[in-house]
């Protein structure tokens, strides 16, 4: 008898979530603007504890940054934190997948390409928050088969502290694309067990993902126009 409640908060702070998520995302929401525990409790029907669980959860995404006296805002983003991020990443899963390259197994390789033709379909559907969640499923494959439980760990803690970044970069026009492509040359290096190649290959993957994102920050009307570009340096 317990249980609907239970199921009810969840499902209301997922929704919490979603909505502070997309608006943020969209830019309905701006940097510094402060997010409201009384207008979400008025919206959603429910008491302040689930809201206030929600903002912790998207403050450790980076989506807010709860100030002591002030309450949440909107947390900024700056050209320096995308390099930061993705310097730290472009080491972390590189490695990773320079030791998966020696342990993936051909049931591992099949999941890989399994996973990529299921994100080449998402792609051309447009469904970025999809997407988003059944990449991650990619590199956790690899990552998972480096056999590091310790830098599992941390890739999972830096990639889960700035969820935001990833995914508003993954929100960038043809980046899902590029990110299809991408994948189809790891595969092929894990095939052939080069673990180089594989480290080389997901550097270059992070390398993109922060210029894409950083050019959509400082020069938004051209974003789309660097597609194409993109796309040459990934078949290289």
């Amino acid at each position: 008898m317990r249980r609907k409640p239970i199921e009810r908060h969840q499902t209301l702070r997922e929704k919490i979530l979603e909505t502070i998520r997309d608006a943020i995302l969209k830019g309905n929401m701006k940097p510094g603007e402060r997010v409201s525990e009384p207008e979400l409790a008025e919206r959603f029907g429910i008491s302040r504890t689930p809201i206030r669980e929600a903002f912790r959860q998207l403050e450790s995404e980076g989506y807010l940054e709860v100030i002591p006296r002030k309450g949440a805002v909107v947390a900024s983003l700056s050209e320096r934190d995308v390099e930061e991020f993705y310097a730290i990443k472009t080491i972390l899963e590189g490695f990773a997948a320079k030791m998966a390259a020696e342990n993936l197994t051909a049931k591992d390789i099949e999941r890989l390409e399994s996973i990529n033709e299921r994100l080449q379909q998402i792609a051309q559907d447009g469904d970025v928050k999809t997407f988003f969640r059944v990449h991650n499923e990619f590199h956790e494959v690899f990552i998972k088969a480096a056999g590091n439980e310790k830098l599992y760990e941390m890739i999972n803690q830096l990639v889960m502290r700035f969820k935001r970044l990833r995914l508003a970069s993954l929100s960038q026009p043809g980046r899902m694309e590029i990110s299809v492509e991408e994948h189809r040359n790891m595969i092929q290096a894990f095939k052939n067990h080069d673990g180089d190649r594989a480290d080389s290959l997901v550097r270059h993957a992070a390398t993109i993902g922060a210029d894409v994102l950083i050019q959509s920050m400082s020069h938004a009307d051209k974003a789309e126009s660097k597609v194409s570009s993109l796309l040459e340096k990934v078949a290289k």
